[in-house]
């Protein structure tokens, strides 16, 4: 089975940014993401794609990297997203410390391990990704009412929006994801 209904461009004939930074993937976690190789096809595609990414998912604020990595796989069930769901939710396994928590997420994030306020935050991010014309203000003062700031529900917003294009863009190229995400942060490194 291939693993995207588009080519993936060899390596050497990237942009040198472009196979430098995937180089370094594969040099941090021993294998390139199909995701990484997929949008390389298009190199400006490519930049402007991973600095939004890393904008919102590799910065410091309110929200945790596991709580980041919590909307992408919670919202990726819901938009039926296999790469995000197997993908993200291995990172998930080892930011949150917990081998359960990204199936669960992508399942019924209603029925998962967590706390009121990471439940209110997924509740609210699953609306957007499902309903985002009934958003309303009632739903930011409820997040609010849990300890998020203005900032932090923008994240909340910005990351779910995010991955909706992801998500449509994964299925619409037919990506599968790496053999190597499906037990990570399930099983201790040998």
């Amino acid at each position: 089975m291939t693993p995207a209904r588009y080519p993936f461009p060899p390596l050497d004939s990237l942009p040198d940014d472009i196979r430098q930074r995937i180089l370094a993937v594969q040099e941090k976690s021993g294998f390139v993401p199909n995701v990484f190789l997929l949008l390389a096809r298009r190199p400006d595609e490519f930049r402007a794609f991973f600095a939004y990414h890393d904008a919102l998912m590799e910065k410091d604020g309110g929200l945790t990297k596991a709580e980041r990595e919590m909307i992408v796989v919670a919202t990726s069930g819901v938009n039926d997203c296999l790469y995000c769901v197997v993908a993200h939710g291995a990172i998930l396994r080892i930011r949150a410390k917990n081998p359960r928590l990204a199936d669960q997420l992508a399942t019924n994030h209603r029925r998962a391990e967590l706390t009121p306020r990471q439940r209110a935050m997924l509740d609210f991010a699953i609306k957007l990704a499902t309903r985002s014309g009934e958003v309303v203000d009632d739903d930011l003062a409820a997040l609010k009412a849990h300890g998020f700031t203005d900032e932090d529900i923008w994240d909340i917003g910005a990351i779910t929006s995010f991955f909706a294009m992801s998500n449509r863009l994964a299925n619409f190229a037919s990506l599968l994801p790496n053999e190597e995400f499906y037990l990570l942060g399930r099983v201790p490194k040998s």
